[in-house]
């Protein structure tokens, strides 16, 4: 050619397309050419594959669960600025705390933990639905065991008028201190139980979900992602015990 190049260049050759299968008898066959193999029933439209959507949804109880970081966090940190202030009477207030039922409560919560890491594990494996059912119920009654024994707790603390507002009552010294802290104690715990009363609800829906055979070694997912929920709920009463029922010692010890 006139300008050097090549036909091939100008002509290139003709374009590969994917056999089109009409035999009955082929696997992927529906009737239309080129068709694709069935999805997952539980697949959205939006993901390409189960495994895509399970990253998602990891992802996005992850984003959640940062922002409740960011809620407790300025909890925290108005507990340390607080308690810094008013060390002694944090100390003397935290006194009238019942660390017996505070570390019950952290032992319930701990094998809650190991009984949801256990739910995860049988829908992973494609456990009976009994068996996933059983697991995630005994992280309820863990879960509800925990809320009572915060009644237990609430109510005493009515009964001794230790509830901030107009009838609080405080004999030892630093009552405005004792106050704050109290007002920290039921904000902070009070908040938790209400986690906590939100993770039975979804614990209850996962429940039926897996009695309904909902969930196998194929999808998991609700199952995993409801545990993340779990353990940082779990994780906050871990900071929460010491820093409200151990400080107490303290106090106890230079007296």
């Amino acid at each position: 050619m006139s300008d050097g190049h090549a036909a091939s260049e100008h002509y290139p050759g003709p374009t590969h397309r994917p056999p089109v299968h009409t035999d009955p008898g082929y696997a992927g066959h529906s009737g239309e050419p080129h068709a694709h193999a069935p999805h997952h029933p539980k697949l959205q439209h939006h993901f390409d594959d189960m495994g895509q959507q399970a990253e998602a949804s990891t992802l996005g109880m992850w984003v959640f669960l940062v922002t409740e970081i960011m809620f407790f966090g300025g909890l925290f940190l108005a507990y340390l600025i607080y308690r810094s202030a008013y060390a002694t009477g944090f100390q003397e207030a935290s006194n009238h705390l019942s660390v017996p039922w505070g570390a019950f409560n952290t032992v319930v919560l701990i094998c809650s933990s190991l009984t949801m890491a256990l739910a995860v594990r049988a829908a992973q494996t494609s456990a009976p639905p009994k068996t996933q059912v059983a697991w995630i119920a005994a992280t309820m009654v863990l879960g509800a065991a925990f809320l009572g024994v915060k009644v237990v707790e609430y109510a005493d603390k009515f009964t001794h008028h230790l509830v901030p507002g107009p009838n609080f009552q405080w004999t030892g010294e630093h009552a405005d201190a004792a106050e704050i802290f109290y007002s920290l104690y039921f904000c902070m715990t009070g908040l938790h139980a209400l986690h906590m009363i939100i993770g039975l609800g979804i614990m209850a829906v996962i429940a039926a979900m897996a009695w309904r055979r909902h969930f196998d070694s194929t999808y998991y997912t609700p199952v995993e992602v409801a545990g993340l929920y779990w353990h940082f709920v779990d994780i906050v009463w871990i900071f929460l015990f010491p820093l409200l029922y151990l400080i107490g010692y303290h106090f106890t010890a230079s007296h």
